[in-house]
């Protein structure tokens, strides 16, 4: 599956004319007095770019101003213009759900476009899921994967999950297992529970690395630690049948339970049949 997180970015721009960041952030998140309220809207309105998109994010988020998303993707856009590349990244969002502004993925394509030119790597991101879906721009999976590998290279976890999938299914790209691996173990260490748990699944399997039952067992577990149900489900397997780990039923019943409880049905027949067997033996 590809991953598909498109965020919000608020966080706070440069420095305007001599005004320090921790003065600016200051007054936007304290009742500002009606001098900062001032200055901030003048230097906005004097075509500051930075001033532009701190007032933006401002209105968006309702700090120091009613909150007000029309008027948010206004000043957003004037600093997106003067080529503000977090605004360009937000007034493409805000084109993509529809807020502030009437939902057009095509002018969205257009503003993470102009942000991804500029390296913003959430932009590229999204970007290359466009590209992926075909949404406000034609299919592309080449384009796709180049957007992809732009993020993923700055670090971009979701980027790098998508690229071993892309690898792993040959989708867009040759099929590659190894390169698959490699892709999914950059996101794994940066804490990404699909890309652990697929780890996992490689490891177990022997794809694309060599076949590893304690490592597998290891990325399940990571990816179990941050509740996604069929790691869960395979930790408890593992526990189960002494695969990879010291057989515990103990810990089986309890990852079974972990699973059931998050929607994995089999872990819950599991935990039903463990539990039973439990009993009966006692």
């Amino acid at each position: 599956m590809m991953k598909r997180t498109s965020i919000y970015k608020v966080m706070i721009a440069g420095l305007l004319f001599g005004l320090t960041l921790s003065t600016w952030a200051t007054s936007l998140t304290r009742a500002t007095t009606d001098t900062d309220s001032v200055m901030s809207i003048w230097l906005a309105e004097q075509g500051d770019a930075v001033a532009q998109y701190n007032l933006g994010r401002a209105y968006f988020i309702g700090d120091g101003v009613p909150k007000d998303a029309t008027k948010a993707f206004e000043w957003y856009q004037k600093a997106a213009k003067q080529g503000e590349a977090v605004a360009q990244y937000n007034v493409g969002w805000m084109y993509v759900h529809g807020v502030g502004v009437e939902q057009d993925y095509g002018k969205a394509a257009e503003w993470y476009q102009k942000s991804a030119k500029q390296g913003d790597l959430d932009a590229q991101f999204n970007l290359g899921l466009m590209y992926y879906d075909g949404q406000g721009v034609s299919k592309d999976l080449a384009k796709a994967y180049d957007l992809y590998q732009q993020a993923a290279e700055q670090g971009g976890v979701e980027a790098q999950y998508n690229l071993g999938s892309m690898y792993l299914n040959g989708d867009g790209v040759p099929q590659d297992s190894v390169k698959a691996f490699g892709w999914y173990q950059e996101a794994a260490n940066r804490g990404d529970a699909d890309a652990q748990y697929n780890l996992g699944l490689m490891y177990h399997k022997g794809e694309g690395v060599q076949k590893n039952a304690v490592k597998a067992f290891e990325w399940y577990q990571a990816s179990a630690y941050q509740g996604d149900p069929e790691a869960q489900y395979n930790t408890a397997t593992m526990y189960e049948n002494g695969d990879g780990v010291e057989q515990d039923s103990a810990k089986a019943l309890e990852w079974y339970g972990q699973s059931c409880d998050n929607g994995a049905e089999e872990a819950c027949k599991q935990y039903a049949m463990i539990a039973i067997m439990k009993s009966v033996n006692q």
